[in-house]
């Protein structure tokens, strides 16, 4: 089946997965652990985990489902995946347990290590982005649905870039990846998706993301930022890949909405 054949049941599980979320959200009540990469989990990411999953296995019996929660399936196994569901259930955990209200469920749809499918759904603000392959990115809140497109930036007009930085994170240790002929435009939010998604709709020029993530992280956005006019990259500016090593970890990355502009020279090389 065609992936946009899957849209409105993707959208329909990220929903009821961001309901259960958004009900844990708003009670306050949650059980928060550390797993063993450092990283926090709640009681409603194995929730919406559970969710996701579960759908996802009625609606396609016959393709696998990788998600964060349950990712220590091996390469040998997973190398031989033509097609499978890729699913951070809440992507911002740290911005769940901090009470910005700044996070989202994304699933993506990858084929031959490339997503075709994307879906970022934010609970607290119930807004929807999703993209398909060859068919454009979308936006759809309080009913509506409109096309989004990243802003193309010109050379000679982009002396001042607006950058998506989160929350908890120094400005300066962004800022000072870029050339100091540019003058840069803070744009706050939290969410490694939900930052990449601004980028999609033209709110923002740029977020660069050091540290580490996972590919569960980028690979929704990453279709639905192409889709939109931009473009996912490592520092080197070389394309994302899903599904080919053993790691499952993304490398650093920048998400830029006008793929034309020299990136190479307006990122500082170190």
């Amino acid at each position: 089946m065609k992936p946009e054949s899957y849209v409105d049941q993707v959208i329909e599980i990220a929903t009821l997965a961001g309901k259960k979320i958004r009900e844990i959200y708003l009670q306050g009540d949650f059980e928060r652990e550390i797993k063993s990469d450092n990283t926090p989990v709640t009681s409603a990411d194995l929730a919406a985990h559970e969710i996701i999953t579960t759908a996802l296995k009625l609606l396609t019996p016959d393709i696998p489902v990788l998600s964060e929660e349950d990712a220590e399936i091996p390469f040998s196994e997973r190398c031989d995946w033509q097609r499978y569901w890729l699913v951070d259930p809440l992507d911002g955990t740290g911005e769940f347990i901090a009470g910005s209200g700044d996070f989202s469920v994304i699933i993506a749809l990858v084929e031959h290590n490339r997503p075709i499918l994307g879906v970022v759904y934010a609970p607290m603000t119930e807004v929807c982005y999703y993209g398909i392959a060859g068919l454009g990115s979308y936006k759809r809140k309080d009913g509506a649905e409109v096309r989004i497109c990243s802003k193309q930036l010109m050379s000679e007009t982009s002396d001042s870039l607006r950058l998506a930085v989160s929350r908890r994170q120094d400005p300066q240790s962004v800022i000072k990846l870029f050339n100091q002929n540019k003058h840069c435009e803070l744009v706050v939010l939290g969410g490694a998706a939900l930052k990449s998604c601004l980028i999609a709709e033209g709110r923002a020029d740029c977020y660069v993301r050091i540290g580490p993530t996972g590919e569960w992280d980028t690979g929704a956005a990453q279709i639905i930022v192409e889709e939109a006019g931009g473009q996912i990259m490592d520092l080197n500016l070389q394309p994302l890949s899903y599904n080919e090593r053993e790691s499952l970890e993304n490398p650093n990355f920048i998400v830029v909405g006008a793929p034309a502009l020299e990136w190479d020279q307006i990122l500082v090389n170190e």
